[in-house]
C-alpha cells in the first residue's frame, strides 16, 4: 500500500487525482494540499467527492508531503521547480504534473516558459522520466521523478508517434489544429473563460508560439531520430472537458491503408487505453471526444488523401483525466508495478 500526497490538491487535476486515487486498490491518500481552503473538508471544494473521503485540505509544505511515500504535484507551471529537488533528495517518489521537468534542453524554459535563466537543475531534467507510458514503459520502472506530459502535448504526440516512428514525416513539418474545452484554463481560469464569453466560441490562442510544441517536437524526434518541427495551433472551444487534435503529414509517397494500420498496431496493439477508431459503419466513423470523457482512453484514427499525398491524424481525449490526471496515475502504475490500468477502468459516458 502506497501512502500517497496530492500537493495542489483544490483544483481541476488535483481534484482528478483524488477521484482516481480513492478508487486506487493500492493507495492510501494521506495528504491533499490547498493553501486557500487548508482546514476545510475536500469534499467541499470536490462536491463529487462527497462520501468517499472525509479529508481535510492541509497547508502546502515539505513536511506534509514528506509523510507519503509518493507525492503528486498538481502546482503552476514555475511553482514545482522549488518542491522536486528537496522531494527527491528526501527519497520519496515525485509526479509531477507541470511542465517544469518536462523539456531536456535548460534553455527551452526561457524560451518557452519565459523564464528569466536557464532550468536550474538539469541534471534532475536529465533523471526525469517523460510520464508517457505507451512510449516510456522501460523508462518509467522503478522511476522517481516522472515528468507528467502536456494536455494537449499528449494529443498531438499519440497521433504523430507512429508517423514519426516509421519515417513518414520528413522535410515538411506537420501542421496541428487542437481544440480544448475550458477546463484547460484550469479552476482560475482569465475572464476571457468565463461562461458568457466561452459558450458557443471557437478562439484560437497562442497560435505561433504555444509552450507545448517543444514537448511535441522534442517527442517526435526522439521516436524519428531525427530533428522533427511541428505547427501546432489551439482552439479554445465550447466543451467542458475533452482535446479534439487534427494532424496533416504531407508525405514523399502515400502509404497503403494496410500499412498505416500495421504503423499504429506496432505501437498501440497491446495498449489499454489506446484505442486505433477508423470504422466504416457505426456512429464514431473517427475519434470524438464525445465517446473518451471521464476516461483515460485515448481515441486515434487517420485518413488518406491521394490529392496531395497527405496523412490525416486525429486524436480525442479528456484533458483532465488522459491529459492530466490520469496519465499521471498510468504512469504511477508502471512505475510502483501495479497493474496498469488500476483505478482507470472507468468506462465512458454516452450520451452526454
Amino acid at each position: 500500500m502506497k501512502r500517497v500526497c496530492v500537493v495542489g490538491a483544490s483544483g481541476f487535476t488535483g481534484g482528478e487525482l483524488l477521484r482516481l486515487l480513492l478508487q486506487h486498490s493500492g493507495v492510501e491518500v494521506v495528504c491533499a494540499t490547498s493553501r486557500k481552503f487548508k482546514g476545510e473538508y475536500v469534499y467541499r471544494v470536490h462536491p463529487n467527492l462527497r462520501g468517499f473521503t472525509q479529508l481535510k485540505f492541509v497547508e502546502p509544505s515539505i513536511d506534509a508531503a514528506l509523510k507519503a511515500d509518493v507525492v503528486f504535484l498538481a502546482l503552476p507551471h514555475g511553482e514545482s521547480v522549488k518542491w522536486v529537488p528537496k522531494l527527491y533528495e528526501s527519497g520519496v517518489a515525485v509526479f509531477d504534473l507541470s511542465a517544469d521537468f518536462r523539456l531536456k534542453d535548460p534553455n527551452a524554459y526561457v524560451e518557452w516558459y519565459r523564464w528569466p535563466q536557464p532550468h536550474p537543475y538539469p541534471d534532475l531534467l536529465q533523471k526525469a522520466v517523460y510520464g508517457q507510458p505507451e512510449l516510456h514503459r522501460e523508462e518509467l520502472v522503478g522511476a522517481r521523478l516522472v515528468a507528467v506530459p502536456g494536455c494537449m502535448a499528449t494529443a498531438s504526440i499519440l497521433m504523430l508517434a507512429p508517423l514519426a516512428k516509421f519515417g513518414l514525416i520528413r522535410d515538411v513539418p506537420p501542421v496541428v489544429d487542437a481544440k480544448i474545452g475550458s477546463s484547460g484554463a484550469g479552476a482560475e481560469g482569465s475572464v476571457a473563460d468565463l461562461h458568457s464569453l466561452r459558450t458557443y466560441v471557437v478562439r484560437p490562442y497562442e497560435p505561433v508560439h504555444h509552450r507545448h510544441i517543444p514537448e511535441i517536437e522534442q517527442e517526435l524526434s526522439r521516436l524519428a531520430d531525427r530533428q522533427i518541427k511541428v505547427a501546432f495551433t489551439p482552439h479554445a472551444v465550447d466543451l467542458v472537458r475533452g482535446i479534439f487534435a487534427t494532424g496533416h503529414v504531407y508525405v514523399e509517397k502515400l502509404p497503403a491503408e494496410a500499412d498505416m494500420w500495421k504503423y499504429f498496431r506496432a505501437l498501440y496493439g497491446d495498449s489499454k487505453f489506446i484505442r486505433i477508431i477508423r470504422d466504416r459503419l457505426g456512429l464514431a466513423r473517427y475519434p470524438n471526444v464525445k465517446y473518451i470523457l471521464g476516461s483515460n482512453l485515448v481515441d486515434v484514427g487517420f485518413e488518406l488523401d491521394p490529392r496531395l499525398n497527405r496523412v490525416v491524424t486525429f486524436s480525442a481525449i479528456d484533458n483532465l483525466v488522459r491529459g492530466a490526471s490520469g496519465q499521471a496515475v498510468q504512469a504511477f502504475n508502471v512505475a510502483m508495478g501495479f497493474p496498469e490500468d488500476e483505478g482507470l477502468r472507468q468506462i465512458p459516458l454516452a450520451p452526454v
